[in-house]
């Protein structure tokens, strides 16, 4: 079997080997699948929980094990790893305790007009799904598709990117060690782009896709030819709207993480600032002060993708050349495999800092008149993933996310919903549709079953030829007459 190397992104050294996975092995792996699923179906609600907690528990052992494997192939710093990791955790706890609250028979309204039936709505596991993974949080994004899914009752085959494979076989292995009776319920295959086409092309149930909109519109191509459903999250060009009355210094601190966290590599992360502009200056002062004490190397880490330094080399060159300018930093602080920080203020907001993702440690700080510029610049978007609000007084804040079309919103922070797990994320536009997380999250992997029972003869059968004319008549004009007036 062919195999490919994955290097650090940081030093160039090798840090694995893994096999390419074609159709042969994927096809293998979801029949695999399925028969695991069976076996999982059969332990019930409380039998998949106890197994789910118990890898939750193993995993949380095992932190620093997994938190270098992330470091290895990302080049993050080990200390984000652990975080991300712990995110993960958080996000499989809640699907392991709440799938049965979410999905379980309930009892639904009849209705008038069926009150002798009895209406029950329950859910059903989809089956197999396949989850196509990002390199940027090999952990915690793939796991608001695989956790949930799992907790759903189905099975899943995980593709990770091709930067970083060794972390998807980890989190397969670590199952199969810590739930042994239902070996084959989440595996993972290895490859480049041809193996998550095989992973759409095979015969799953649902993908989940994380990564650009260009290669989602592939996937979704794909998975149109079998109407295979698709989840897709495309990444956003997240705003931050900070009001007058707002407080700077933490606008500024919040700013400032939410865009060189990860070296900016973040889908929801901060990559414009629409300041109003009495505190446009100021809030571009401390911007500054802060990102320039940040040190590409020691605070976060290289760009994991190597040619997404021609993307923020050439975003900055475009936007200076439109009048823009750059208080820190500028094409010169891309030096490979590192980008330093980098601010630009007065972008024109038809430059590509502004209206492409530039997924690199780069903020624009824009000014506008009022709130009500920053939410039409906000919303004029391709994208709407999330976004964040700092104003005086909470109840403002409210009122401008109200507006936003972005899928999140954190007021007074950044990326606060990250960190819900009963928050349900993803975007519309390019940012992608469906959603993970929260109840949303578990009915994604889930179809909805409707069930009636009879429970006595109604006065009229209308659904019965033996029910007589004048008595249907009669139920049907009294059921006129009541929508007729109320």
């Amino acid at each position: 079997m062919a195999t490919f190397i994955v290097r650090s992104p940081a030093t160039g050294e090798q840090v694995g080997e893994h096999p390419v996975h074609g159709a042969d092995d994927i096809a293998h792996a979801v029949v695999r699948g399925r028969e695991a699923a069976a076996v999982w179906a059969n332990l019930g609600w409380s039998g998949r929980r106890v197994r789910l907690l118990g890898w939750k528990r193993s995993l949380a052992g095992r932190m620093d094990e997994l938190a270098r494997t992330v470091a290895a192939e990302t080049g993050k710093p080990v200390h984000d790893a652990r975080a991300e990791v712990l995110l993960a955790l958080v996000h499989l706890d809640w699907a392991a305790r709440h799938a049965r609250g979410v999905l379980r028979v309930r009892r639904v309204p009849s209705g008038m007009l069926s009150v002798h039936q009895r209406a029950l709505l329950g859910y059903r596991p989809l089956g197999v799904v396949g989850v196509i993974g990002p390199w940027n949080y090999p952990v915690y994004t793939p796991m608001g598709s695989i956790g949930y899914a799992l907790a759903a009752g189905n099975a899943v085959v995980f593709k990770p990117s091709e930067l970083t494979p060794a972390t998807g076989v980890f989190l397969a292995s670590s199952f199969d060690e810590a739930v042994p009776d239902c070996a084959g319920l989440l595996q993972t295959v290895t490859g480049p782009g041809s193996t998550g086409q095989a992973l759409a092309e095979a015969d799953v149930d649902k993908v989940a896709f994380t990564g650009s909109p260009g290669t989602a519109r592939k996937v979704a191509e794909v998975c149109a030819r079998s109407l295979t459903p698709l989840l897709a999250e495309c990444g956003g060009k997240d705003a931050v709207i900070v009001g007058a009355d707002a407080d700077l210094e933490a606008a500024a601190d919040a700013v400032v993480w939410g865009a060189m966290a990860n070296a900016g590599q973040t889908c929801a992360g901060v990559e414009r600032v629409y300041a109003v502009e009495s505190v446009h200056e100021r809030l571009c002062a401390l911007i500054v002060e802060r990102a320039r004490s940040l040190s590409a190397g020691e605070t976060y880490g290289p760009m994991t993708l190597a040619s997404q330094l021609g993307v923020v080399e050439r975003h900055m060159k475009e936007a200076l050349a439109a009048g823009a300018r750059a208080p820190l930093g500028g094409p010169e602080s891309v030096r490979g495999p590192y980008v330093h920080p980098v601010v630009l203020v007065d972008v024109p907001e038809d430059s590509p800092a502004m209206t492409e993702e530039t997924f690199g440690p780069v903020v624009a700080v824009n000014r506008v008149r009022d709130l009500d510029e920053a939410v039409r610049r906000t919303n004029a978007s391709a994208y709407a993933l999330g976004a964040a609000v700092f104003t005086g007084s909470r109840r403002a804040g409210l009122d401008v996310a109200d507006r936003l079309n972005s899928g999140s919103v954190s007021v007074g922070s950044v990326l606060g919903f990250a960190a819900v797990p009963a928050l349900p994320f993803g975007g519309t536009g390019e940012s992608g549709y469906g959603r993970i997380h929260g109840a949303e999250g578990l009915r994604a992997f889930a179809v909805p079953r409707s069930v009636t029972v009879k429970r006595f003869a109604p006065y009229a059968d209308l659904t019965s030829f033996a029910t007589a004319r004048e008595k249907t008549a009669r139920a049907v004009e009294l059921g006129r007459r009541l929508h007729a007036r109320f």
